[in-house]
């Protein structure tokens, strides 16, 4: 099962911007559409974003849509959230995760959670 490390959370004020990272650790994820997704503090868990495995598909939801952009370089085994102007909903521990099976699809099954990296909007 497809594991992956997120990184790059941190403070960012809300007119700011961050890119977050997704990695997989020991293997690859090239043929895995990957998903972004956030928990906000008393908040239930959200989807946020979604790429397929050749970039040729993308999603957004509709609060972060224009500000957000998913994008992903497979050479780097890597898969990136760029995000400009958060805003204070922007705040949440966000989360990566794989597909499991078909990777030219975004959604569900799922693989393993990890363990998220916090985002923090702050002025």
């Amino acid at each position: 099962q497809l594991q992956l490390v997120e990184s790059g959370g941190g403070l960012v004020q809300p007119g700011g911007s961050l890119r977050l990272s997704c990695t997989a650790s020991g293997s690859t994820l090239r043929n895995n559409a990957i998903g972004w997704f956030r928990q906000a503090p008393g908040k239930e868990r959200e989807g946020v974003s979604c790429i397929n495995h050749n970039s040729e598909y993308t999603n957004y939801a509709v609060s972060v849509k224009g500000r957000f952009t998913i994008s992903r370089d497979n050479a780097k085994n890597t898969v990136y959230l760029q995000m400009n102007s958060p805003g204070p909903g922007g705040t949440g521990v966000y989360y990566c995760i794989g597909r499991d099976g078909n990777g030219h699809r975004c959604g569900p099954p799922f693989g393993a959670w990890g363990e998220g990296t916090q985002v923090t909007v702050t002025s």
